[in-house]
């Protein structure tokens, strides 16, 4: 198994580790003792394609239906109360490490509002520097060298960067098209003595996957089982189309083993805030922040302020967010149907995955690297979230979280295709 997969299904580019100065090519400075500059663990992991894919977008004019941001700021009333803490000194310095109280509160007392669970804003909630970190953190707190990480393939890239960050070792259970659904029959093979922890994201990126409580109660039944720990990512947890979100920790015998991360980017469009948060039993959050407090140790104070008034906000906000995005989601597939594409449609999340077999094409990424020539738009291949590239080879991902005149836009483009 390998440790990287960040550029794999693509053609082959500069490896870091191999460019970097040694001491047979010493750089002007002075050498590099023998060895490359970058951590061997990173040295697979080159620039991410979210990058890659944007500055091609950039470079050619295009509209950029790639990464995941939106192109309009969220509420106007959450965008007021960060400038009046702002005024008012509120987090102008150093934050309280785990978080400011006013937001540890509003992210126990969302989590109570929609799913039930209980948890202490003292000893329960932190507070990150987005999903991102929370990840990181989780993983680099709660793994050890040699573990075995299961997660769903494909898989947002910084997963497989954290657990290699964590001299840990990721196992892929691979999500196939056209439903994109866990084969548990499957997860339960790929359990060993050495698995840890199971890495989960629903609802999930980048197919839109969203996990039934039959498919939770298994994986809970097998964590339970095994005695494994569970990190699951539900930044998405209001973008749900068809079905609801459940959260795993809620399920018997999972609160004391399971980290729940989310964040205020996805669902309050203000992605540059980078506010996100981790909830779990008290000793599991003690060791998420042991690993977090020397990452950034705190971020973003006014922007904390903000955030927990957005979490209060009327339940009107997310069910209109919701289907809003929902209208996004359907003018975008039904363009790419028209466009020739191939759509998988999504339960959840804001982003649609297709296949280009009907192109007579089956090689994503230079089907992307080559789109925004062609007619505009950038996208993003999914093979590059594989440690399989041909599992998705033929699949691209794209986003909707963008203005309908944009989507518009886009989708004429694309007819071009055809």
């Amino acid at each position: 198994m390998t440790q990287g997969r960040a550029t794999q299904g693509r053609p082959p580019q500069s490896d870091p580790a191999q460019d970097a100065p040694t001491q047979d090519s010493p750089a002007q400075d002075g050498p590099a003792r023998g060895r490359p500059l970058l951590n061997r663990r990173l040295a697979a992991f080159g620039t991410t394609i979210f990058a890659e894919m944007s500055a091609l977008a950039v470079r050619t004019g295009s509209i950029n239906l790639g990464q995941g941001f939106p192109d309009t700021d969220g509420p106007e009333e959450i965008r007021e109360a960060a400038v009046r803490a702002l005024r008012a000194g509120h987090g102008n310095q150093y934050p309280p490490g785990p978080g400011v109280p006013e937001l540890r509160n509003a992210v126990a007392a969302h989590q109570e509002r929609f799913y039930g669970l209980t948890w202490s804003p003292e000893t329960e909630v932190l507070v990150t520097t987005g999903a991102t970190e929370a990840i990181a953190a989780s993983l680099l707190a709660l793994l050890e060298p040699g573990d075995e990480v299961i997660a769903f393939e494909p898989y947002y890239d910084s997963y497989a960067a954290c657990v290699a960050m964590a001299g840990a070792q990721r196992v892929p259970l691979t999500l196939r098209a056209p439903d994109f659904r866990p084969d548990l029959d499957e997860l339960r093979a790929l359990i060993s003595p050495r698995t840890r922890l199971l890495l989960l994201n629903t609802p999930h990126n980048p197919t839109g996957m969203v996990l039934t409580p039959d498919e939770l109660a298994g994986i809970a039944a097998l964590a339970v089982e095994h005695d494994l720990l569970v990190v699951t990512d539900e930044v998405y947890e209001h973008l749900v189309f068809a079905g609801a979100h459940h959260p795993i920790a809620a399920l018997p015998g999972m609160r004391g083993r399971t980290v729940s991360v989310s964040s205020s980017g996805k669902t309050f469009s203000y992605t540059g805030w980078k506010i996100g948060w981790v909830t779990g039993d008290a000793p599991l959050v003690a060791a998420v922040r042991a690993a977090k407090q020397y990452l950034t140790f705190v971020s973003g104070g006014p922007f904390q302020y903000a955030i927990a008034e957005a979490l209060a906000l009327p339940d009107a906000f997310f069910t209109d967010f919701r289907e809003g995005m929902r209208r996004k989601r359907d003018l975008l597939a039904k363009g790419l149907r028209a466009a020739g594409f191939r759509v998988y449609e999504p339960a959840g999340t804001y982003f649609v995955t297709t296949d280009i077999a009907p192109f007579g094409d089956e090689d994503a990424y230079a089907f992307c690297r080559a789109l925004p020539e062609r007619c505009g738009v950038a996208a993003v291949p999914n093979s590059v979230f594989y440690d399989d590239p041909e599992a998705g080879r033929s699949q691209v991902r794209f986003t909707f979280c963008k203005r309908d005149d944009v989507l518009e836009e886009a989708v004429e483009r694309l007819g071009r295709l055809g």
